[in-house]
Order: C-alpha cells, then structure tokens, then sequence
C-alpha cells in the first residue's frame, strides 16, 4: 500500500481489520501495534552531480584493480582464483568487468520474512525499514545508570522492539547479556529475539559455528527447508578497513549467502583514521570495500540478496573518538546512496547513532542530523534506530523509547503529503467561512486524530501544565514511556511444540559448548 494514503490507512492489515478507531489507537503506539513497509514518496537529494558519482565510481575500480583486497580465507582464494581474479597470496586485485558482473547478480529488492506474515516487510527500491542499534555491552537503566548489560535487558529491549510500530526488525544483540559465557551467548541472543518478538531479526557472526546455530534455530521456528531458500534474517558483516575481509566474516558469510540470508557487506570505517582525511576519499575507499564484499557473496550463491552496506564515522582529530551525527558522515550518507542507486543495490545506513552519553539535547542534534540524510539519500535498511548512545557502547532504555516515537515522525515524514482529503478540507473552509473555527466540523471530527503527528513522550503543555505534572525533562518521559511499554507487553506466543524444540536445541547446544573461549 503506497505511503501516499492517509497515515491510519497505513497501518498494517492486522489493525485495519478492526476498524478506523483500532488504527488510531495503534498510530499512537499501542501494543501490537506495527506499520508496513514505508514507501518512501519523497524525492531522494542528490548532493553532488551525476559526474562526480561516476568519479567515485572510477576511482573504486581502480582501488580494486591496482591496490586490491585481502580476502583471509583460504577457500575464499580458491574461489576467486576459480572466478579468473588477479591473486597473490591473500591479495586480491578484481577486473573491473568481473566484479560489476558479480555485482549486477544481487536483487534490486527482496522480501524479508517474519515468523508472523503480518510483519514481513519489503527491502530495496523505494522501500525503507527501520531496525533498533546492535552490540552495545553496555545499557543505562531505566533508573538512568549506565551499567554492563544483562539476558533480562536484552528480553526487554527485544520486548520494546516488538512493541514499537515503526521498528520493522527485533534487531538480535541489542546489548550484550554479559553474564553468559561468550561461547553460548548467541544462543540466548537468537533464543530472546525469537520468543519475544515475531518480527525479523538478525543473525551471529562472530564464528561459522555460531552462524549455523543461527540457522538451525531459525529453521526450527520457520521449517529447515523453508531457510534454505527464504530470507528470514540479515546479517552483518565488516570490511577492516582499509580493504580487509578477514575469515571471521569470511566464514560467516559462507553460512549465510549459501543459505540465501542477505548479509550487510559494510566496512566499518573510522574516517580520519582507517580512511583517509577526506569525505571523497573515504567514499572511494569504502564503496570498494563493500563492492568486494558484495562480488564475493554471489561467488558463494549467485542471485543471493545482499546489502552494500556502509558505517562512516569520523574521528575526532583532537582525541581519536569516534563522532556520531557529523555533517560530513551525513555527506556521505548521500553519496552512498547516489552509488546504491548506480549499482541498483539495496542499501544500509545507519539512523540515530550519537557520540552522547545522555538522552540529551546533543543525542537530538546528531539523531537529527543522520536521520535526515538517510531518509532523503533513499536508505533501505534503517539501522540503530533506536537506543543507540555513547557511539554504540551504551543502549538507553529513554533512548530507545523516545526513538521509537521519533520514527512514527520519520515514516509519516517520508510517506510524503496526501492529498486523499483535499476536497473535503476544501468544503470545510466553505462551511466554516471567516471567523470560526474548524474544531466541530465534520472533516476535523473524522481526521483529527490521523491529521498531524501526535506524539505522547514530547511535551508541548503550557509550563503551568508541564509543572503541574512534575516539570519532568524529554529523558525522563522516555523512561516512563519505557516502563509503561514493558508493564503491557503481552508475548507473541510460539508453538509450544517450537518452543520446546528451541529450548532443547540451546540445552544440547551448551552441553557441547565451553564456558570459556580457546
């Protein structure tokens, strides 16, 4: 359904189903509530002319022509040596003619598949998700404490995921549950992500073992047969910049692209510092990175979906910290999409990842910043939208739920104007005439709750009002919010025969698994 209709008609069908009064109440974020894919009806901004996106372009090429790849696997080797690639030990250097034809092998668009049909949603072309933040080891509290991260943090971040209507995905490692040895976290990770939530969510990478758990608990919700072949996760992967697929990642991606699961092929780059001192010049270099990912992938299964993916931060030159919204990371949002587009990728961005400590007037401006890039440079996976603080080391639970309330803003924002009930606001100006107003009007009593964006953590009382209720700041609403969420999350129950089955598997799982890494 385009994005153009009115915002209650946006609504997913399980709430149409009940009527308009139904579809209000979940566009002001009831439970269960979840909107479709956004269709995106806004022009995308182009921030530089067709000739400077072919000079980009180009100069990628040559990165890869000249200087190559290192791909740190040996079956990885083989397979490009196998492919005709220029190899010298690790070194990979790629024929231009070789990696474009690999690369015009991945889908414009897919189909992203939830355990709950209703939250399936669709990725590439005009479409956009948006996806809570991923890894963060640690969380500041619902009692505002920043704190190492825990199962039942996790459970309820996945909790919150579920219950926002603008998040499209369950994400996986919100925040690390640091109380369970590292060799069977991811267990617990997928197990949370599954049972709390029936939206899609994300895989493990950190070894191929843990990414074939990942497949087979997902093959026991879904069917083993059905994973094979249906995307029903995305995972991600990093380039080490500069030009490094290591064989973690390697490995991952064999588990994932074989078994048809779009992966983020995304070099993570600290610009300043694993780039070069230059938004152009990193650009270049990350856009060969992620090519080389992608090219690979369809090596592994030709015709997978994929996403050319990108993480740009720059770096602080006084300190070495990483920045969160930067002008020039929201540049170059812009320009890798211009390349996403040239390559008819779909592509992912990143939307509310802050340097700020705090849920503060600072995470707001940089919030803004990249949101706003990544909506108008046409963005198809939406991630760290939601929770993201200290540049991804913390997961705030205030955060996280004003966030989610943000993107209600966002999808409407994108969705673009509808013009549905122009004639009708026509009449009602006739009716009303000069000097009265539109508060009884026919067209006001049927609209008024669809019309604007009604957010419930801002506040826009009278200070008398706002004092009135305890003078509380943004943060502190969102912490309520938060609470409240959680105090009516109702479980999307899974078969009891797949639950047991997932319990059984993780129980067999750990008993194979040390508490400790080698």
């Amino acid at each position: 359904m385009s994005t153009t209709d009115t915002v209650e008609a946006e609504l997913s069908p399980v709430h149409r189903r009940g009527g308009g009064r139904i579809g209000r109440k979940a566009l002001r974020g009831a439970p269960m509530a979840s909107f479709p894919t956004l269709v995106r009806n806004i022009p995308v901004y182009e921030i530089v002319p067709d000739e400077a996106v072919e000079l980009i372009h180009d100069e990628s090429l040559k990165i890869l022509e000249e200087v190559g790849c290192e791909f740190r696997d040996d079956e990885a080797i083989s397979m490009w040596k196998a492919a005709g690639a220029d190899v010298s030990g690790t070194r990979v250097r790629l024929d231009r003619a070789l990696l474009m034809d690999l690369v015009a092998k991945v889908p414009s668009e897919f189909t992203l598949n939830a355990r709950n049909p209703d939250r399936t949603v669709q990725v590439g072309g005009n479409n956009s998700i948006f996806i809570p933040m991923y890894g963060a080891p640690y969380v500041r509290d619902l009692d505002n404490k920043r704190r190492y991260g825990t199962l039942d943090d996790l459970n309820n971040f996945h909790k919150l995921a579920y219950m926002a209507p603008a998040l499209h995905s369950s994400s996986s490692i919100i925040c690390e549950p640091m109380e369970i040895a590292v060799p069977k976290r991811h267990l617990h990770i997928i197990h949370s992500a599954l049972k709390h939530s029936d939206k899609p969510f994300m895989g493990i990478v950190t070894s191929k073992e843990r990414a074939e758990d990942t497949m087979a608990m997902a093959g026991l919700v879904f069917g083993e047969e059905y994973v094979k072949d249906n995307p029903v996760l995305v995972a991600i992967t990093n380039c080490n910049s500069p030009l490094v697929w290591d064989a973690t990642m390697l490995d991952a991606m064999k588990v994932y692209a074989r078994n048809n699961q779009p992966l983020i092929l995304a070099p993570f780059a600290l610009c300043g510092a694993s780039t070069s001192a230059s938004a152009v010049g990193a650009v270049a270099q990350v856009n060969a990175e992620a090519l080389a990912g992608v090219a690979f992938t369809q090596l592994l299964r030709p015709g997978s979906p994929q996403l050319y993916g990108q993480f740009m931060v720059t770096v602080d030159m006084k300190t070495g910290a990483p920045m969160g919204g930067t002008p020039e990371a929201a540049q170059m949002m812009y320009l890798m999409g211009a390349l996403a587009r040239k390559y008819s990728l779909p592509w992912r961005t990143s939307g509310f990842h802050v340097g700020s400590k705090l849920n503060d007037a600072q995470a707001g401006y940089e919030s803004n910043m990249l949101m706003h890039a990544a909506i108008l440079a046409g963005a198809n996976y939406i991630w760290h939208a939601a929770g993201w603080l200290e540049a991804g080391l913390t997961c705030g639970y205030s955060k996280f739920a004003t966030d989610c309330e943000q993107l209600v803003g966002w999808y409407k924002y994108a969705g673009g104007l509808p013009f549905d009930d122009f004639q009708e606001a026509m009449a009602a100006i006739r009716e009303v005439g000069p000097q009265g107003h539109f508060l009884g009007t026919e067209h006001t009593l049927k609209h008024f709750e669809s019309a604007f964006f009604m957010p419930s953590v801002m506040d826009f009382n009278s200070f008398e009002q706002w004092s009135a209720e305890g003078a509380k700041d943004h943060d502190t609403r969102g912490s309520e919010k938060a609470r409240n969420m959680l105090k009516d999350y109702e479980e999307p129950k899974l078969d009891e025969g797949i639950a047991e089955g997932l319990r059984d598997f993780i129980a067999q799982r750990e008993a194979n698994l040390s508490d400790t890494l080698n």
